[in-house]
């Protein structure tokens, strides 16, 4: 176990002078393409830079006992000053605040800041002259935890404004932050129990845990988050940031940096091992292991290559199979859909003419007996006015008086409801459309629904916006079909607003990247919960059963868009909205000759 560890401590250095020795070299030839030496006297009487950092991040950075700033941080700043010519003022204090003061010029560069993807949109960095591997602390006593994952929901103690700090809020952490000025704070919260883990840097972590005596708190994962560190300054201030990255380079070359670093930070790592000494005792251990094994490699090379040779043929065949299982898993489910399609064709094919004769009876015959009792009102109401209230139909006229049109209005919108069901059923059914196809404007279509729904949508929302975009190429298909589907994606978006101030928002577009002609339909309504966006599509599933949905609408749009070659795509917040988007395949002429 010590020459694995010593090896990837070797390779590691190996790493980190490679690329400091990279950036140098990056560093040099910028230098030296511009012409002549810099004269940092012929730009003025240089000024004071004032440079930020944390006053208790030991041993990168921190207030001494003497009240002056110290640490591996605080001494490459002056390394960097001198070699560059640069007079420099230290002030040291809370991380959030230095990270503010440096944002408002209180602070001209913060000498230690570890990099993350949000943070390089706020400030310019330095080529980082450090790595910082973050920790996570426990009890001695605490549960073992192996990974960040397994802190869910517990008590975590963190810097705050550090990055893990970032980094747990950007991951939505779910557990309880209990956020320290310091790292120190947070290993003493978790040390008297007030917490059941703390996130820290490993070197700062081991460091206070030494200095402090905390001799109950061991670092339970070593490395949670790698990032790497360097000097910090306000966006635009590149000439600054220029000057630290020629003093660090200078640094690199002349061996300064790793004095700094072995002084700091290196007793608190694995003592460096020499390629010396690695050779000498290596070969000492090597080169009989090589005399005792080199016969065995023999007898075995033999065997070796043969056990290769089937586990190949073993794995190839393997995939294989699975392969076909998988392919087959598939089929059967597709064949499974396609019985129940097929068996829906027919069992509406054979009841939907049947079911809208009696229905078509009824709306002709409500409409009759609205007109009949509109007419005898009249005269019931005259002999209830001279003979007083009598019974009809076993209640009083009085009560039936406004039962007997609310019955009838019943009965209409019922059966008016029974023949859309059985349309929509039809719809469904309906596997072809290829005849009747044409060129279609979709920008038109779009017009043409909105003003058939028109006054559904008054109803709905006092907010529509309508984006029609310019220079969109037709579409091959049927206007009718195409239309259908838009209607209903509008009565959806209008159904799914709870008040008349949420708004709807329709546009067109072109996707020259897929050649594709978009339409896009956004509401502020409900939204709909992520476990059924997938079944959206699905026949006979709705959100709005008690509300008269018959879960067909959006599985006959879903079908007549794939006719058409295109596809729809739901996306959804619940209590934010919902935004459809509908791609169909724009015509061209190469395509058809």
């Amino acid at each position: 176990m010590m020459t694995i560890s010593y090896r990837s401590e070797i390779r590691s250095r190996a790493r980190i002078h490679f690329i400091s020795f990279l950036s140098f070299l990056l560093i040099t030839v910028f230098l030296t393409g511009k012409a002549g030496s810099v004269d940092l006297s012929a730009q003025g009487a240089p000024h004071v830079i004032v440079v930020g950092g944390d006053r208790d991040y030991p041993p990168y950075e921190f207030i001494d006992k003497n009240g002056q700033p110290a640490g591996f941080n605080v001494e490459l700043t002056k390394a960097i000053a001198d070699v560059m010519g640069m007079k420099v003022e230290f002030k040291l204090g809370g991380w959030s605040e230095q990270r503010s003061a440096l944002q408002n010029g209180h602070v001209d560069v913060l000498e230690g800041m570890s990099l993350s993807e949000e943070r390089v949109k706020e400030v310019e960095f330095s080529l980082p002259y450090a790595m910082v591997n973050h920790a996570v602390f426990a009890r001695r006593d605490s549960p073992m935890v192996n990974s960040l994952a397994e802190l869910e929901g517990k008590s975590v103690a963190v810097h705050r404004g550090g990055i893990m700090h970032d980094k747990l809020v950007r991951e939505g952490f779910s557990g309880s932050l209990q956020l320290t000025p310091t790292p120190a704070d947070a290993l003493r919260l978790l040390a008297a129990g007030k917490a059941d883990y703390a996130i820290v840097a490993i070197v700062p972590g081991m460091y206070i845990i030494r200095e402090l005596k905390l001799t109950n708190l061991y670092p339970a994962v070593r490395n949670v988050a790698t990032h790497r560190y360097g000097f910090a300054v306000r966006k635009g201030n590149t000439e600054l940031l220029s000057r630290f990255n020629e003093g660090m380079a200078i640094l690199r070359k002349t061996g300064q940096y790793d004095t700094i670093y072995n002084k700091w930070l290196g007793v608190l790592e694995p003592e460096r091992v020499d390629w010396r000494t690695i050779v000498k005792y290596g070969a000492v251990v090597v080169v009989p292991l090589v005399v005792l094994l080199g016969g065995f490699a023999l007898w075995s090379r033999t065997l070796h290559q043969q056990v290769a040779l089937r586990t190949i043929d073993l794995t190839r065949e393997i995939a294989e199979r699975k392969h076909a299982e998988e392919e087959l898993r598939l089929n059967q489910q597709q064949l499974v859909q396609a019985d129940k399609l097929a068996a829906l064709g027919v069992l509406v094919s054979g009841v939907a003419h049947e079911i809208n004769n009696p229905t078509g009876l009824i709306l002709l015959d409500v409409p009759i007996l609205k007109r009949a009792q509109s007419d005898t009102e009249r005269i019931l109401e005259e002999y209830f006015g001279v003979h007083g209230d009598f019974t009809i139909g076993g209640l009083p006229y009085s009560e039936m008086r406004d039962e007997i049109p609310r019955i009838l209005d019943e009965m209409q919108d019922g059966a008016k409801r029974i023949k859309r069901i059985v349309n929509d059923l039809k719809d469904f059914a309906r596997r072809d459309d290829t005849a009747n196809k044409e060129h279609i404007d979709l920008n038109t279509v779009v017009r043409t629904a909105l003003r058939l729904v028109d006054p559904t949508i008054r109803k709905a929302t006092n907010h529509l916006t309508v984006d029609y975009g310019e220079g969109i190429p037709p579409i091959l298909g049927n206007s009718q079909r195409i239309e259908q589907v838009v209607v209903n994606l509008i009565l959806n978006a209008c159904q799914a607003l709870p008040d008349a101030e949420r708004g709807i928002w329709i546009k067109t577009l072109f996707n020259r990247a897929t050649a594709s002609v978009i339409l896009v339909a956004r509401d502020e309504g409900i939204g709909i919960a992520h476990e059924n966006l997938s079944r959206l599509t699905d026949p006979f599933f709705t959100t709005k059963r008690e509300n008269g949905g018959t879960g067909l609408g959006l599985s006959v749009s879903d079908g007549i868009i794939k006719e058409h070659g295109g596809h729809l795509d739901f996306e959804s917040v619940l209590g934010a909205g919902t935004t459809v988007t509908l791609s169909i395949p724009a015509f061209s002429k190469e395509l058809t000759t």
